[in-house]
């Protein structure tokens, strides 16, 4: 079993990152961390560049738990989320949200909101709370 985190390098990965970090101690679980992108765009902000990586990688060395990253380039992110927590057994998928608009929801879709309906597992959506950053 294990806990997901859908994780960006900003604050709502953060805010994913530590809850995730702390359910997955708590539950005895590995911490699974996925960072994709659809790399559609020459820039994607919210995927980790490489020394947001590293940094990343620092920071899952001092915890506690198991710990893997998934870091790729995919067709569709809310179903590359499902389909590692079908993979491995996920009780928890822990998702940062952001505000949108409605009319931003329209048109670009929300990955939280699919995630939500369409997981098997309970999904964790938080937002920053201002909390001290994991380790």
């Amino acid at each position: 079993m294990s806990v997901v985190v859908t994780y960006s390098p900003d604050e709502f990965g953060q805010a994913a990152l530590s809850y995730g970090a702390t359910e997955a101690s708590r539950r005895g679980e590995r911490l699974l961390v996925v960072n994709p992108t659809k790399g559609d765009a020459y820039v994607d902000p919210r995927f980790a560049r490489e020394e947001e990586m590293g940094a990343l990688q620092a920071q899952l060395a001092r915890l506690d738990v198991e710990t893997e990253i998934r870091h790729d380039v995919v067709p569709d992110i809310a179903e590359a989320v499902l389909a590692v927590a079908k993979e491995t057994g996920a009780s928890l998928i822990v998702v940062g949200i952001r505000p949108r608009t409605p009319v931003g929801k329209l048109l670009l879709g929300s990955v939280a909101q699919r995630l939500i309906l369409d997981a098997a597992c309970p999904v964790l959506a938080v937002k920053p709370d201002g909390a001290e950053p994991l380790v």
